[in-house]
C-alpha cells in the first residue's frame, strides 16, 4: 500500500503487533470481539507502543471485513499525511 512495506505479527517490546511499517513508524491492528473486554491492557499497550514513536491505528475486524476499502482508505490517508513522512 503507497509502496510502504508492512511486516505482519511484529515484536515491539513484549507485544507482538498485527501489522507494522518501520520506515512509517505506523502500527495496524485489527481488534477482535475479545479486545472488547480488556480495553485497560489495550490502552497500556498502545500507551507503550506510543512511547516508541508509533502512531497506532486500530479496527474492529468485523468493520475490515465489512469495509475493507473504507478501512484501507483510512489508512492510505493516514500513510500520505505528515505524520508517517517524517
Amino acid at each position: 500500500m503507497c509502496n510502504v512495506k508492512f511486516r505482519r505479527q511484529h515484536p515491539i517490546g513484549p507485544y507482538f503487533v498485527d501489522f507494522c511499517s518501520i520506515e512509517r513508524n505506523l502500527i495496524v491492528e485489527v481488534d477482535g470481539g475479545q479486545h472488547a473486554e480488556q480495553s485497560a491492557e489495550n490502552e497500556t499497550r498502545t500507551s507503550f507502543l506510543r512511547s516508541q514513536g508509533y502512531l497506532v491505528l486500530r479496527f474492529w475486524n468485523q468493520r475490515v471485513l465489512a469495509n475493507t476499502n473504507e478501512v484501507l482508505d483510512e489508512i492510505e490517508k493516514v500513510l500520505n499525511s505528515e505524520f508517517t513522512k517524517s
